[in-house]
């Protein structure tokens, strides 16, 4: 399998699902500070107008590329990257279509669509490179939102495309590279908001109370990892020929964990994206890793077929069964994030260091 010039997430590893096709590097990515929500809420609170009134009036939204997005009245009927519909979702706003991995994984929910009843919407395409046009203008969408790794390129929106795309309905981009991920987080709470999507319900105050409770916990796990030694985890993925291996700061997860305490092997960048470290197999021992994060992504490859990899089964994180699943691509929502944080807190708070 070989990788594409411009397709990774963040551009790291994008992996499309059609059998034979190339792992890209804009794709590998694709496949392969806080201001929190108690303000917003606050707001949301003291907004006495209800989504009805707003949807009679003209919206606008400026997006993490500076630009502004502007339509007559509130937009209904949104096409949406499917980890951003997902993140949408969780605030009470619906979106008509999306595009990228949706569907189920061997019968279970696609990690990346989180609530969403995927089946009650139209999909444009699941891999990386599949973007249906004629079906989106069929969709009279009023708006197109997506994530950037990093901007001004829409996420999984073809590059070659981007312009035609672009003039059916005003398009939003929200930053998911080189920053905290408390900074999506409450973009999409603003985002949300300006949506018609309610703040204030118990729902979502449940879900940042969770989260908050969560990142407490984690940044414990984190100290009492270093106080019995230290504990390095290493995030990655992998392909039929190469093992992957994260750049923390470009990735707003990892950044954010970092910035929790949690100690990372630092990959050192291979391309102009600077997103992954490429290592052939037989490399995949390059590192020393105590736990392994490992990419949960419908396009990466799973543990069983990473165990039928002989180096990845000799790995002494592997040997000692400290491995997690990576959120690589989890909804930028509190109610998304805060069970991955819970996950990875159980994870290094089991974990031992490993010589």
């Amino acid at each position: 399998m070989t990788i594409h010039h411009r397709s990774l997430p963040g551009r790291g590893a994008a992996r499309t699902n059609t059998p034979g096709t190339g792992l890209s590097r804009r794709g590998l990515l694709a496949s392969g500070g806080a201001l929190g929500l108690g303000a917003l809420l606050t707001a949301c609170g003291d907004d006495e107008k209800s989504a009805k009134d707003a949807g009679s009036k003209s919206w606008s939204f400026k997006d993490d590329r500076g630009k502004t997005a502007e339509v007559k009245q509130t937009p209904k009927n949104i096409v949406a990257f499917v980890s951003t519909a997902a993140a949408l979702h969780d605030y009470g706003v619906s979106c008509t279509g999306v595009f990228g991995p949706s569907k189920p994984v061997d019968g279970r929910p696609n990690p990346q669509a989180g609530d969403l009843d995927v089946d009650k919407l139209t999909s444009l395409g699941e891999s990386w490179g599949q973007f249906n046009i004629e079906k989106y203008a069929g969709l009279k969408p009023d708006l197109l939102i997506s994530n950037m790794f990093p901007p001004p390129a829409l996420w999984f929106v073809p590059e070659e495309s981007a312009e035609k795309i672009e003039s059916l309905a005003p398009t939003v981009g929200i930053k998911g590279a080189r920053t905290s991920l408390l900074d999506p987080l409450k973009r999409y709470t603003e985002l949300a908001e300006s949506l018609g999507g309610d703040l204030g319900t118990q729902k979502v105050r449940a879900a940042k109370a969770r989260f908050d409770k969560a990142e407490r916990t984690l940044r414990k796990a984190a100290k009492d990892a270093k106080a019995r030694g230290g504990l390095k985890v290493l995030a990655m993925t992998g392909d039929a020929d190469q093992f992957y291996v994260a750049v923390p700061d470009s990735y707003c997860d990892l950044n954010y964990f970092k910035d929790l305490g949690v100690e990372f092997v630092e990959g050192k960048k291979s391309d102009e994206w600077g997103f992954w470290e490429f290592l052939s197999w037989e490399n995949a021992d390059k590192y020393h890793a105590d736990l392994i994060m490992i990419d949960n992504r419908s396009s990466a490859l799973p543990p069983e077929q990473l165990a039928k990899k002989p180096t990845w089964k000799l790995l002494p994180a592997v040997k000692a069964g400290q491995t997690v699943p990576w959120s690589m691509e989890e909804r930028y929502s509190y109610a998304g994030y805060a069970p991955v944080l819970e996950q990875l807190a159980t994870a290094i708070e089991k974990s031992k260091r490993l010589t």
